[in-house]
């Protein structure tokens, strides 16, 4: 699938993003989109033919830089734990910039059916675990990462974690005494981050 877009199907894809993270996938139909676009329907099949096709690009869209970040630090001058610090840095700042699109995936596509459809987001999936896997095998090879670490859960740790601690906003702001909005994001991207970090380096690290 193409990764370039005009200024036009921009706007779509992050209309389309903006409908589907409020009302579901299944809630939004090609022609509310149009119309929040201000274009017509058949603009819309034209640049991507279907709803689905339309998320896919949208994966596409949302997902292209990340790869190259993290095909980049796979193959940094970094030692291991740098490394796993810095890709998960680039986790939580991308899921955190761009929650509506990871909310549609995370809670809208967790069935087999439904995933089934769109092969796009397990090659995206499929592609950073194979990144993850590189960095943590140099770790192993390197005596500082366990054998024993199942790679495959990783992403889903640090991803679960993060919308746990997203969707109950609300409980984290009075708990941790967080009065704004700009400071419960402050803290996502300083000590939850940190703690994150700590977590996976925990579950890769020898105990001392």
């Amino acid at each position: 699938m193409k990764t370039d877009f005009n200024e036009k199907q921009i706007q779509i894809l992050l209309i389309a993003e903006t409908l589907f993270a409020e009302n579901g996938f299944e809630g939004t139909s090609i022609r509310t989109i149009a119309k929040e676009a201000e274009i017509n329907v058949a603009m819309v099949s034209y640049y991507f033919g279907s709803k689905e096709k339309l998320l896919e690009a949208l994966i596409v869209y949302r997902t292209s830089d990340l790869k190259i970040q993290i095909e980049n630090l796979s193959v940094e001058d970094l030692d291991p734990i740098e490394k796993i610090d810095k890709l998960i840095e680039l986790y939580v700042n991308r899921i955190r910039c761009n929650k509506g699109i990871y909310r549609i995936l995370h809670f809208e596509f967790a069935t087999e059916e439904k995933e089934d459809k769109l092969k796009v987001l397990n090659e995206v999936r499929d592609r950073n675990l194979k990144s993850l896997e590189t960095i943590i095998r140099e770790g192993q090879q390197k005596g500082i990462f366990r054998k024993d670490v199942i790679i495959p859960l990783i992403p889903p740790t640090i991803m679960g974690t993060f919308f746990h601690f997203s969707m109950n906003k609300a409980y984290f702001k009075k708990l941790l005494a967080l009065e704004t909005d700009e400071d419960f994001e402050n803290y996502i991207q300083t000590k939850f981050k940190t703690h994150i970090q700590q977590t996976i380096k925990a579950l890769l690290i020898y105990e001392s």
